[in-house]
């Protein structure tokens, strides 16, 4: 199921590859308290969407190399997914004033006037597009079209901006009726190609060639309830049931370090899939207290995040850094060998920091013990401009300055719901997610 994201980075491999060997480390010896180094995490990985934002569209740039080459053509390719992560952190950004009321409006007003005017297909947009030009960019030969993960990812942020603003001033208002429409046009049910399951791709061209369907369990959560949940173009609960959760199938009796896994993950039989699993549907999607008849979701992703830091801790291939109080947390990253799903099961000694700030409200003391290893023992081998780097590894002295967007979004946005909980409470009260939850049978102390 991971293949999808593999595609595109298995050709730029030997781009990937390079290595980064600082000669000298600055580390810091003044040690901040839990709380200022949160803010200072937050503050200064927003700025990958503020300042590092591409300029014509004011959306999020699939990838910043501070250290070297891009591939071809990609400097000013925007990632729709990683935008819809961007534009929650714009309001994390207004909410704490690390950029005016005016500033954040502006550039949100820009944002969706720019996502109106952009080819979509059946209201769905693309993986990737080209900043500069609006242009679909294709992910892959047969995925030149819509892609509707990573539109859900963007609808998840475009009902928090409407909820944000819809009682807001008269401009405010119209930014959040045009995002709104934009959530509303986007044609759920017809990526079900009449059948009890979603489909991830269609394009105009190749039609449904990718042939993926979404089930469960892996980050498409949000997908159904969102498809759930359309007033306009709804899906039946029935391809929830039959087509996320396999007739019953997502449930699982398979454990790891004895620690039960609740769901089945898509991966091999008996493995536990990265961590960005337990991010990007929950970065609106409250898991707490979330329960349906498959699993209670808060008691998933805490099992998950567990998991990993038990593998940190028993270390089995011993690579340098590993623990509960120094690197743990293995997820979709870059890699010394290319771009790489990392997991207890396919781990090749590369800690990628959003794996656990992003768990901060599963396992708070885990994850901000390992927030001050990066800061007072790494320094700025792993610290830049846009916070802390993607991925590194200390057993091969390998530390490339290179940031994703959908490596950084969730650690602003996850931080800022363990603290506030502003974005899980502005996507949970919104009136469709509330009645979609009900019609999926969930039961969330959200619900009224």
């Amino acid at each position: 199921m991971l293949i999808h994201r593999f595609i595109f980075f298995l050709c730029c491999l030997s781009l990937f590859a390079c290595v980064n060997k600082p000669t000298e480390n600055k580390t810091n010896d003044h040690k901040l308290s839990d709380d200022s180094l949160l803010t200072l995490i937050q503050k200064q990985t927003f700025q990958y969407f503020w300042e590092g934002a591409e300029p014509t569209s004011g959306l999020a740039r699939e990838r910043i190399h501070i250290d070297g080459e891009y591939p071809q053509n990609d400097q000013n390719v925007i990632t729709i997914g990683g935008s819809g992560f961007g534009i929650m952190t714009l309001l994390v950004g207004i909410e704490n004033r690390y950029i005016s009321v005016a500033e954040g409006q502006e550039r949100l007003a820009h944002i969706v006037e720019y996502l109106g005017e952009i080819e979509r297909f059946h209201g769905v947009w693309s993986h990737w597009y080209f900043g500069d030009t609006g242009k679909p960019k294709a992910f892959s030969q047969n995925d030149d079209g819509g892609d509707l993960v990573e539109t859900a990812f963007m609808a998840q942020a475009l009902i928090c901006v409407r909820e944000y603003y819809k009682d807001g001033t008269q401009d405010q208002q119209r930014i959040a009726q045009k995002a709104d429409q934009l959530w509303k046009d986007i044609n759920w049910d017809f990526y079900r190609n009449g059948k009890d399951v979603l489909f991830w791709h269609w394009s105009p061209k190749y039609a449904w060639g990718m042939n993926h369907a979404i089930q469960g369990y892996d980050e498409g959560l949000i997908t159904y309830i969102l498809a759930a949940s359309s007033p306009t173009h709804p899906i039946p609960a029935s391809t929830y049931h039959k087509g996320w959760a396999r007739d019953g199938q997502i449930s699982s009796t398979i454990s790891k370090y004895e620690i039960p896994t609740i769901l089945k993950h898509n991966s091999k039989t008996g493995e536990v899939g990265p961590l960005f699993w337990q991010h990007y549907s929950y970065l609106g999607l409250s898991p707490k207290g979330l329960k349906d008849k498959y699993a209670n979701y808060w008691d998933a992703a805490v099992n998950h995040t567990k998991i990993h830091i038990e593998h940190a801790k028993k270390n089995p291939k011993q690579y340098v850094g590993y623990g509960a109080d120094k690197g743990w947390g293995l997820t979709a990253s870059y890699s010394v060998k290319g771009y790489n799903a990392h997991h207890p099961d396919n781990d090749h000694g590369v800690i990628s920091p959003t794996a656990a700030l992003s768990s901060i409200a599963y396992t708070p003391k885990e994850s901000m013990s390992f927030a001050q290893y990066l800061y007072q023992h790494l320094g700025d081998k792993v610290w830049g401009k846009y916070g802390f780097y993607d991925a590194y590894s200390e057993t091969e002295n390998w530390f490339p300055q290179r940031y994703l967007a959908i490596d950084q979004g969730p650690i602003v946005v996850m931080i800022e719901n363990y603290r506030s909980g502003l974005i899980w409470n502005l996507f949970m009260n919104a009136p469709e997610i509330q009645a979609g939850l009900k019609k999926l049978d969930f039961e969330s102390p959200y619900l009224k």
